[in-house]
């Protein structure tokens, strides 16, 4: 919903805008008959039959849920993450990797797993050149996934970087960002890049479940394939 341009779903050859997707999903599920509300859910019942979910408009009775949370791309929370944010700062590079404003141009990937050893090799695509901002010694990611990315002439990785802050252009969009040496905590010289793309994990949006489901250690909820509640 807040990714601006779309430019890989199936049936727009010259992309979409999140939010017009969106709109016509939701054109396409009420033409069949769906009833959609917009609102947040607050809190839900489990433990009774109807299970019992309040919205912030209305309580809702359902023999079945069907729990879509997501989840919620972990960020840096630089100072000017909100004023760059999806005008150069993502966390989708897929999203928002083929985006014209990246066409070209030199960017980053924040992250030293597989998601952003993944990230950084997607963008080659449509980046000039891709700098792996590495915060420890050394990547996280699987073998086959720091060769690829070392074998590649379109990636940089810099180890014991991170992210400080960034600036912009007079356009209001993202031009270069503050960096520092993660090991000596010393400045170093601003990188230039027109996108930064975090690569850092996810964090699960099921605390309202309030341990009603069961999760693993990091709080996704544990799926057992052929049982029902």
């Amino acid at each position: 919903m807040t990714t601006t341009e779309v430019e890989n779903f199936p049936g727009f050859p010259e992309g979409v805008t999140g939010p017009d997707l969106m709109d016509k999903m939701r054109q396409q599920s009420e033409r069949w008959g769906a009833v959609l509300h917009s609102e947040d859910v607050e809190s839900m019942d489990l433990s009774v039959r109807p299970f019992v979910l309040r919205s912030s408009d209305r309580t809702v009775r359902a023999h079945s849920v069907i729990l879509a949370t997501g989840a919620t791309a972990r960020r840096l929370r630089i100072p000017e993450e909100e004023t760059f944010w999806s005008k150069g700062i993502s966390a989708c590079a897929i999203c928002d990797g083929p985006s014209p404003i990246f066409k070209g141009a030199d960017l980053a990937v924040v992250g030293g797993g597989d998601t952003a050893t993944e990230e950084a090799l997607y963008l080659t695509k449509y980046g000039r050149h891709v700098h792996l901002l590495v915060r420890g010694a050394a990547m996280r990611a699987s073998k086959e996934m720091q060769a690829r990315v070392l074998a590649s002439k379109q990636i940089t990785v810099m180890y014991d970087t991170e992210c400080v802050d960034a600036t912009g252009n007079s356009k209001g969009f993202l031009a270069a960002l503050k960096l520092r040496n993660s090991a000596t905590l010393e400045p170093m010289a601003d990188l230039a890049v027109k996108g930064m793309f975090y690569g850092i994990g996810h964090n699960p949006n099921s605390a309202m479940f309030g341990g009603q489901v069961e999760t693993d250690a990091e709080g996704y909820v544990i799926i057992k394939v052929g049982t029902h509640g």
